[in-house]
């Protein structure tokens, strides 16, 4: 028990004894007046007791229970961590469990381990709960100036020169008022030439979009290459702070006008108070005495925004970026499963369109006609579909590619496909060769075709879209009749089409002329 509470409890009861006392001594003699009546002495001698008794009672459980409950609560007020909102933290785990489920269909392992390490960094982060505040900017706008001059102390190199923060430097500050930590992390300079520059640039812009508090440092008005980025950064959810530094070496007159056309360039996605002029490391100047005379820095307006801000708005901001980097990375994850099942359909499509290719060359039709390989892409459809997580039994198979296939006829992309192949063909085979493999070739393009939709069609969850299938198969016959793809398609054709029709042709001339010979 401590020394000040026993000290209290000591004087309290000698103070309660003495008026006890007292008290006896005024009431006995109230009850020797009263002894013409033992009940009614008898009843005032338990009042007595009673009251005494209560007084103790009373006191002891002030000392001892409420001003150690009032303890408690100082000490809960003091120790309780602050809690990300639950909804949020929440939606954060589950997103990020969503993300390893996702990350786990990855086969390449470099890519699959880089992931789960983004996805446990940002579980870390969801724990720690600090307050990430990110400087960015061009290299010669002060960058660095700024943060030396919030830590209160050099942290970091500081020159003209732009390039002079090579990495994300990153320093922890405490705020009063808030019990989270700041950390404050120095990016290398937007818009730097050369190789290096853009490798920094690319870093810094991958610091920024991690921030829960984004400090974007310009010494003039916006130019475009600065305002691009920072609107692309607060339309994907960074709370931005647009500081306007150097301001001693404006007048007050321009340095104004400088605001207003700032606040002007980014109303809209920016506040007009989140707008703030500062000069972190004013110009030294000579005085009268020839001595130098170094100003202090000039960063209260931007301390007491910032701290306005983290302290109304720091739980929501932890709690929002910790949610965006977590669909970030289920995006980023999302579109490496997409690649990747588009490089196995691709492969799916490349070898059922020479299948069907060789199904028609072997049994020649009047009229080229995709119903001919109505059961080969009925099998690719199925193959197309396990691809993409979606089980079809043949039936089902054979009913999408009949659908699909008099969608094509339709529209007049066979006519279309046998008007440009026969061209193509004409160019690099002989003629006699043309009639007999434009059928096959034919096939093998509208195999392709019709592949190709498919995967759009799996890879929107079994959904044609607005335009239905029409719009898809137009689109993908648009893209694959383009003159780079169909003189690369040609060839793969000659070879795999043309030349053993060729070699077929030859075999039969040769049985032929054997036969003729006596």
């Amino acid at each position: 028990m401590p020394l000040s509470r026993i000290v209290t409890l000591i004087v309290g009861l000698i103070v309660i004894l003495g008026l006890a006392l007292w008290l006896i001594d005024s009431l006995s003699r109230l009850y020797w007046q009263l002894s013409y009546s033992p009940l009614l002495g008898n009843l005032l001698l338990l009042l007595l007791v009673v009251l005494i008794g209560g007084l103790v009672a009373a006191f002891v459980y002030y000392v001892m229970v409420l001003q150690a409950g009032e303890q408690r609560s100082r000490r809960r007020r003091q120790v309780t961590p602050a809690q990300i909102p639950a909804a949020k933290s929440d939606a954060a785990s589950s997103t990020l469990q969503a993300v390893r489920q996702q990350v786990a269909q990855i086969q390449d392992e470099v890519t699959r381990q880089a992931l789960l390490s983004k996805s446990r960094e940002i579980e870390a982060n969801l724990a720690r709960g600090e307050i990430q505040v990110v400087v960015f900017g061009t290299g010669s706008a002060g960058k660095t100036s700024l943060v030396n001059a919030i830590m209160g102390r050099m942290v970091g190199k500081v020159d003209a020169p732009m390039g002079t923060t090579q990495v994300g430097e990153t320093y922890c500050l405490r705020l009063k008022g808030l019990e989270r930590k700041i950390l404050i992390t120095d990016t290398p300079g937007i818009l730097e030439a050369g190789v290096a520059g853009t490798e920094r640039e690319q870093l810094a812009r991958a610091l920024a979009t991690e921030a829960d508090l984004l400090l974007f440092v310009v010494d003039n008005d916006l130019r475009r290459s600065e305002y691009e980025p920072l609107k692309g950064l607060a339309e994907i959810g960074k709370r931005s702070l647009l500081v306007l530094n150097k301001t001693d070496l404006y007048t007050d007159t321009d340095k104004e006008a400088i605001l207003a056309r700032l606040r002007q360039r980014v109303r809209g996605f920016i506040a007009t108070n989140d707008v703030v002029a500062i000069a972190a490391n004013p110009q030294s100047a000579q005085i009268e005495t020839g001595e130098t005379f170094q100003p202090e820095p000039d960063i209260v307006p931007l301390l007491r925004r910032m701290a306005a801000i983290l302290r109304a708005e720091g739980e929501d901001l932890v709690a929002d970026n910790i949610l965006l980097q977590s669909l970030r990375l289920g995006e980023e994850a999302r579109k490496l499963i997409d690649a990747q099942r588009r490089r196995q359909a691709d492969k799916i499509v490349d070898r059922f369109q020479w299948i069907g290719a060789g199904v028609v060359s072997v049994t020649p039709l009047p009229v080229v006609d995709l119903l001919a390989t109505a059961a080969v892409n009925a099998q690719m459809v199925v193959e197309i579909g396990k691809i993409y997580g979606c089980e079809l039994n043949m039936e089902r198979g054979r009913e999408l590619a009949l659908s699909l296939a008099k969608t094509i006829a339709s529209l007049g992309i066979v006519k279309g496909a046998i008007q440009l192949l026969s061209t193509a063909l004409q160019l690099n085979v002989a003629t006699f060769v043309v009639g007999r493999a434009i059928q096959g070739v034919t096939a093998a393009y509208l195999t392709r075709i019709a592949g190709k939709s498919f995967i759009e069609y799996f890879r929107h969850d079994q959904d044609w879209g607005d335009g239905g299938m029409t719009e898809v198969v137009q689109r993908q016959f648009q893209i694959n009749r383009r003159d780079e793809f169909i003189k690369a398609f040609v060839q793969q054709a000659i070879a795999k089409v043309v030349k053993p029709l060729t070699e077929k042709a030859e075999v039969i001339e040769e049985a032929d002329s054997s036969r003729e010979l006596p």
